[in-house]
């Protein structure tokens, strides 16, 4: 072969590479239907990660909304030292004394069936950046009228309200338009104001008309310390030593308290873009196999190695790209679809208000292109250093990548135990939300490397077993047909792995959820007064009528030196024979009831390591003894119980509207009737036990529905994995067949051992699935979850789940292999007797 004398030149002015390139390239235009299960595979894995970051950033943008708004979460506050409101005096007395504060009223109330908290405000004392968007500083914007328009005609605009307008009675109520929807024109309120500045389900409010609508007068719950404070102030005990100075407290901010919920999505979505890299890896590992001659004679045309490198990666940078952008506005569908479940989740579990609109943001737009070329180089790194180290006359030779081959694949096993013994390590001395992930990480990645091992040396033990030459062919086959399959086996590894874990947890979640439930809310009616006067009359009323009235009665306190809510709990039977004690000391209820000793959340116990026994730092100066730690499923937030006695002499202004009436069961209706009847009460403010249940029941199931979502996803990536495998490789099947095809099996039988084939590997694959998916399930139980929410919930086993996902990924490989299948019993005798025209 004589070379072009004109390569030199080319090579100097970059026309080699353009050419190396679109040879390369001429590859994908011979085989279309590789190309498209390429782009497709990595649309899929980025669409997948792009749709969680989507719904991430559109969360967090919300929290920074509401973060920025109420400039709570970055600044210091003063507050009562025993709770309760803040005589206005005091905060009279703090600026005169040298205190920048800026008083605020929070409370929540209950409009047109919807339960949205208000915030007042004192536009005059605000800190910077409370009123962006909100109030105008002038009056200009006042002419318009749009502050005057009734509760029928909201504004639309975001801005110019006066300030005037926005504090003068009747005042003006600013809420987002969302909001304003759901309200009904019969609710006796000031002027709305719609703004999408504003979260949803939160009233901006002037503080004088807060304390309207929350029926305080003069009330005031937190003084916002404000910056630049005068190095002369006076101290704060001097001033009002009832009052403390609380430092940002950023364990309320509702980013760090959902912050473990962002870390699951994310976990999720970084799996499900990994089984979808298998799909990757498999067609640019193929189409690395099928181009070796191709390889070989460019090097042979006097291609250097690095022109030849520096083009593939090229090709390969420029499908990423194609297919990471496809990828992203597919996750923009996924989270459009996803957004919904996810609001509800939060706002059920953490009353965070998300936004149901969505954006296309720069940040995950940028982060799901990065991601795929990222994903795509990890996935042809291999190929990619096989094709430079190989020597000149080895780069198209079977035997040397097959060699090349086999030390990977020695790596590999090598890799699934070093990644097997980190993960013990951190299990032993890590803790913490960030290294219980790394731990599954490490986990479900060893498993997925080690797979190709388990596989072979199963098939080597059932060789021996087999007889005749047909069944040791098969075998012996099916051996030879894990390297090509293995990366679509370890994406259904994953899948299932991650489905058993989940549904597990989940249902370990439901099952005892549902018995917690039912020790907790052991009495039959919950009821809520409108004022603490309707609240007495009705305790009157139900003397004689009911067996037991229980307040709950509770409110926000600090201990242990954080913030949590603080419950009070009569002394009654029901406590002691329904409340659920994971650990107690002896006459616990006794010692409770007596105001001797506190019960304790499993939340605050892991939290601040306290044990029964333990003394406790309480508000008021006071210090008890823990007599119990009592399990709190579902609650976020630490909490303490004490008897009702003690609660209201620590707190003497603590509301006191809500309470439980415990009843025989057939009363309980015609009860609820008589006192809706009696007080005009709203159909939520008196609750009968069974629909407490299903609304608690209803939130968390709700908890799950996006990770089933990313489940089914997942588990679909997996199974088009094994079909793409199984549609690239079929084509390079015919060489092996067509000997076992000449020697008197039929076209037919062989399809037949085709769809078996992937119906066993898929079986044994699921069999290991098994306990990497149950040791999933203990680590999201008793690692993972400890660490985000501080609870632990004991693990149940379903084994008919597990049947029923086995069937489903055998069916799921059947299916797959069957177009493959079909294809070779119609092949015709002719493409089959050309393989022995070959030199192959």
């Amino acid at each position: 072969m004589t070379l072009p004398v004109t390569w030199p030149a080319a090579q100097r002015n970059g026309t080699m590479l353009g050419t190396v390139f679109q040879a390369l390239l001429s590859h994908w235009f011979r085989h279309k239907g590789q190309l498209l299960t390429l782009v497709l595979g990595l649309s899929l894995a980025t669409g997948l990660w792009c749709g969680v970051q989507a719904i991430n950033a559109e969360a967090r943008a919300s929290y920074d909304k509401a973060g920025d708004m109420l400039a709570r979460s970055s600044r210091a506050t003063i507050v009562q030292r025993t709770g309760g409101l803040i005589p206005p005096e005091d905060f009279v007395a703090l600026q005169r004394a040298g205190w920048q504060t800026s008083p605020q009223l929070e409370g929540t109330v209950r409009l047109a069936g919807n339960r949205l908290r208000v915030v007042g405000i004192d536009p005059f004392t605000a800190p910077p950046g409370v009123l962006d968007g909100l109030v105008s500083p002038t009056g200009a914007a006042e002419g318009s009228g749009a502050a005057d328009r009734s509760n029928d005609e909201p504004s639309q605009q975001g801005a110019g309200l006066s300030i005037d307008a926005f504090v003068n009675s009747p005042g003006t109520l600013v809420i987002h338009p969302e909001t304003v929807a759901a309200l009904t024109s019969t609710e006796d309120l000031p002027p709305i104001r719609a703004s999408s500045t504003v979260s949803k389900g939160v009233i901006i409010a002037d503080i004088g008309v807060a304390q309207s609508m929350l029926k305080q007068p003069g009330g005031i719950n937190v003084l916002v310390v404000k910056g630049n404070q005068r190095a002369d102030r006076a101290p704060l005990a001097a001033v009002a030593p009832h009052l403390e100075r609380v430092p940002p407290d950023r364990s309320s901010d509702i980013a760090e308290l959902t912050g473990a919920f962002h870390l699951n999505l994310t976990a999720f979505g970084f799996l499900s873009f990994a089984v979808g890299l298998f799909i990757v890896r498999g067609a640019v590992g193929l189409a690395f196999e099928q181009r070796r001659s191709m390889v070989r004679a460019l090097r042979l045309m006097g291609v250097p190695r690095r022109t030849l490198v520096v083009s593939l990666g090229l090709e390969l940078a420029v499908i990423a790209l194609v297919s990471g952008g496809l990828g992203v506005l597919l996750g923009y569908g996924v989270a459009a679809f996803l957004l919904p479940g996810v609001a509800a989740t939060l706002n059920g579990l953490y009353g965070a208000t998300v936004d149901g609109s969505l954006a296309m943001r720069w940040q995950w737009v940028a982060s799901g292109l990065a991601i795929a070329v990222v994903g795509t180089v990890l996935a042809a790194l291999g190929n990619l250093v096989q094709t430079a180290r190989l020597s000149l006359l080895d780069t198209g030779r079977a035997r040397a990548w097959a060699l090349a081959g086999q030390g990977a694949a020695r790596w590999q096993f090598g890799l699934a135990l070093a990644l097997a013994i980190i993960g013990g390590i951190l299990l032993w001395i890590g803790e913490g939300l960030v290294v219980g992930f790394a731990i599954l990480a490490a986990l479900l990645l060893a498993a997925a490397l080690a797979l190709p091992a388990f596989l072979s040396v199963t098939l080597n033990g059932l060789a021996r077993f087999s007889k005749g030459p047909v069944g040791q062919w098969f075998w012996a086959d099916t051996r030879q047909q894990v390297p090509g399959l293995s990366l679509a086996l370890m994406a259904l590894l994953l899948a299932l792995a991650a489905n058993i874990g989940v549904s597990t947890m989940v249902g370990s979640f439901r099952t005892t959820f549902t018995a917690w439930l039912d020790q907790r809310l052991a009495a039959q009616l919950y009821v809520t007064a409108q004022t603490e006067t309707q609240a007495r009359d009705m305790r009157r009323f139900l003397e004689g009528r009911a067996d037991a009235v229980l307040p709950i009665w509770n409110t926000q306190g600090r201990f242990a030196g954080q913030k949590g809510q603080i419950f009070g709990v009569a002394d009654h039977p029901i406590y002691r024979e329904n409340w659920p004690l994971l650990s107690q000391s002896d006459d616990v209820w006794n010692r409770v009831s007596a105001g001797r000793a506190v019960l304790i959340n499993e939340q605050l116990h892991r939290r601040a390591r306290l044990a029964v026994g333990d003394m406790l730092d309480l508000p008021a100066g006071t210090r008890l003894p823990i007599a119990g730690v009592y399990s709190d499923y579902g609650n976020p937030a630490s909490q303490i119980m004490v008897s009702v006695d003690t609660l209201t002499t620590w707190f003497p202004d603590i509301e006191r509207k809500r309470f439980a009436v415990v009843v025989d069961d057939e009363k309980a209706a015609p009860l609820a009737d008589d006192l809706r009847e009696r007080f005009n009460l709203a159909g939520r403010q008196v609750v009968q036990q069974s629909v407490v249940k299903t609304f608690s029941i209803r939130v968390f199931e709700q908890t799950f529905t996006v990770t089933d979502a990313l489940n089914i996803l997942t588990l679909a990536v997996a199974a088009f994995a094994i079909f793409t495998s199984l549609v690239t490789l079929a084509t390079m099947r015919q060489p092996q067949l067509a000997p076992v095809w000449a020697l008197g099996l039929t076209r037919r039988k062989l399809a037949q051992l085709e769809v078996l084939r992937a119906v066993i590997l898929a079986f044994f694959t699921a069999i290991i699935a098994l306990p990497v998916g149950l040791a999933l399930a203990w680590l999201l139980l008793a690692v993972v979850n400890v660490a985000a929410f501080g609870w632990r919930l004991p693990m149940e086993l379903f084994p008919l789940d597990w049947l029923r996902l086995g069937f489903i990924a055998l069916l799921a490989s059947a299916v797959a292999a069957l177009l493959p299948a079909m294809r070779l019993a119609r092949l015709a005798p002719a493409r089959l007797i050309q393989v022995f025209a070959h030199e192959r």
